[in-house]
C-alpha cells in the first residue's frame, strides 16, 4: 500500500490509502477526492488532474515525460515548478506523497 496526502487550495487535508501501482489520479477518483477531475481517465489527453507536488517528494518521482510537460501548458491554473499531472504519478509500495490541488481544473 501507499498513502496520498491531498490538500486542497484552501488548506483542507485528507489522507487516502492507495494501491501500489495505481496513479495518484486513480486513487483520488476512486476515493471521491474533490479537486481532481481526471476527465480523460489517465490517457494523458487532458490536464484535469493537475496537482502541485510537495518539493520534498519531487525527487522521488519518475521524471516528467515530454507529453506530460506539454499537457501542463493547458491547465486551468498556471503551472508551477512543482506541477505534475496526477495520472502520471504511479505509486510504489510504502510510498507516501503530498499533493495540493489547484483552485479549479476546468
Amino acid at each position: 500500500m501507499a498513502t496520498v496526502n491531498f490538500t486542497d487550495f484552501e488548506g483542507n487535508a485528507r489522507s487516502v490509502e492507495a494501491n501500489t501501482g495505481d496513479s495518484v489520479m486513480e486513487t483520488a477518483v476512486r476515493n471521491g477526492v474533490e479537486g481532481i477531475v481526471g476527465e480523460c481517465g489517465g490517457s494523458l489527453s487532458c490536464a484535469t488532474c493537475h496537482v502541485f507536488v510537495a518539493d520534498s517528494d519531487l525527487e522521488s518521482l519518475e521524471p516528467m515525460s515530454e507529453m506530460e510537460d506539454e499537457m501542463l501548458y493547458g491547465t486551468a491554473v498556471d503551472r508551477e515548478e512543482n506541477s505534475r499531472l496526477s495520472c502520471q504519478i504511479k505509486l510504489c509500495e510504502g510510498q507516501s506523497i503530498n499533493v495540493t490541488t489547484p483552485e479549479t481544473q476546468v
